[in-house]
């Protein structure tokens, strides 16, 4: 077992030192700058009235799924998302090698959820891609989740979880932590300061919303109802519905499409 693990370890380094790993995961940040635009027009437009939209990652693939040219974006999407994947599963198996501990446990632990978003994104890519769409929703998982034993305390330690990763990334954006993502070009002169804002504006709107989707898994857990949780699409429809919902949800629309922006920059000035 040792053995295996040592040669998971050094393919892991060679793999992260590589210049197609490099060229796929910009490609990846490309493809998830794309769905966070798509997504902060979905949240635009719901704002605006428009109350049939889903605006959520599986809201942004069913509006390129009717595009002209929605099925090569879609497959594209489902590449870059898998590639990153793959990075972040790489990361957690031999990467962040420059901290000690605890941190280096950590960081791992948070490169293994980020995979887990990307595998989401790139399977409802997929689904979509393929024709199949996704039949399945946060509230079904939810109510599964919540008929277990210890299911409402399970429903409710998910909320928190979220919650933490929610503020986590809002603490990132406040002291502009992200700004390590970048290699020294991207930081540096007029354009680092663009970068700057984009990635402080993005980073504290998507964990506000993530803090809003924990929310109302504690609703669910609480109230023992399971329809009161639901993902990022039920959260903008939450913050539609207080005063000023609607300047509010404007606001976390742009601050999303900041993100995306952000993801670009990521892509042409990713830190090695």
């Amino acid at each position: 077992m040792t053995n295996v693990g040592e040669r998971a370890q050094r393919f892991g380094r060679e793999a992260e030192n590589s210049d197609w790993l490099d060229r796929g995961v910009r490609f990846g940040m490309v493809a998830y700058g794309v769905v966070h635009l798509v997504v902060s027009w979905l949240a635009i437009q719901l704002a605006l009235g428009a109350h049939g939209k889903n605006a959520s990652q599986k809201g942004a693939m069913q509006t390129l799924a009717h595009q002209s040219f929605g099925p090569v974006l879609l497959w594209l999407i489902t590449v870059g998302m898998f590639v990153l994947v793959l990075w972040r599963v790489l990361e957690v198996f031999s990467g962040h090698r420059e901290y000690d501990g605890g941190k280096r446990w950590r960081r791992r632990a948070a490169s293994a959820l980020k995979a887990i978003i990307y595998a989401y994104i790139g399977y409802t890519a997929l689904r979509y891609a393929m024709g199949s769409g996704s039949s399945s929703n946060s509230t079904n998982y939810t109510r599964t989740l919540m008929d277990q034993p210890f299911g409402r305390w399970l429903v409710g330690l998910v909320g928190v979880a979220i919650i933490a990763y929610g503020v986590n990334y809002a603490r990132r954006g406040w002291t502009e932590k992200f700004m390590e993502n970048l290699d020294a070009r991207g930081a540096s002169g007029d354009t680092g300061t663009a970068y700057r804002w984009l990635g402080k504006v993005g980073y504290i709107a998507k964990g506000i919303a993530f803090c809003v989707v924990g929310g109302l898994f504690i609703a669910a857990a609480v109230t023992h109802h399971a329809k009161k949780s639901g993902g990022l699409d039920q959260a903008l429809h939450t913050v539609l519905q207080q005063p000023l919902g609607p300047v509010l949800l404007i606001l976390i629309a742009v601050g999303i499409a900041c993100y995306g922006l952000f993801c670009f920059a990521r892509a042409r000035h990713l830190s090695t």
